[in-house]
């Protein structure tokens, strides 16, 4: 089996460096570097070691990640709470961690935004009969990872 691209196998502080300005970069979880050093072709061990190096150089903080990574989700995507702690799960984010990072999203704003995209929703929305167009809407809304129970309440507010 020939390979076209040429793997290049990395040595520790070669890694080290390239590994430090991906995580300059941006925001990255703990896996993400493993990932990406077990993908330079590196031992465990040495993969550990550089990962705790970065940690405690806080070229890494989970925190931060999930902070960032829950406000911008929120803000640009207009992401409910239940669909970023699923992501951020599906990360590998601990779970004081990501209440830490949805606490960056204001109560207000959650709701502000709620009734922003029920109001989008309900202008495009063709349903004529009413319990089937509050439905609709609250499909796409759960879908968006809302509170069922808060799109329903808010839904019946209107």
């Amino acid at each position: 089996m020939s390979l076209s691209k040429k793997e290049k196998l990395y040595t520790r502080q070669e890694a080290l460096i390239k590994i430090s300005s991906f995580c300059a970069y941006q925001e990255r979880t703990q896996q993400e570097i493993r990932d990406k050093l077990y993908a330079f072709g590196l031992h465990k061990d040495i993969v550990e070691e550089l990962t705790s190096k970065l940690v405690s150089e806080n070229f890494i903080n989970e925190e931060r990640f999930a902070k960032t990574y829950a406000g911008g989700k929120f803000r640009i995507k207009k992401w409910g709470r239940v669909k970023i702690k699923e992501a951020l799960k599906s990360k590998g984010i601990s779970e004081y961690c990501i209440k830490k990072g949805l606490q960056e999203i204001d109560a207000k704003d959650y709701l502000l935004t709620l009734l922003s995209l029920i109001e989008k929703r309900a202008a495009k929305e063709k349903e004529k009969d009413e319990y089937k167009r509050k439905h609709k809407i609250a499909q796409y809304l759960v879908g968006k990872g809302y509170e069922a129970d808060l799109v329903w309440d808010t839904l019946g507010g209107i």
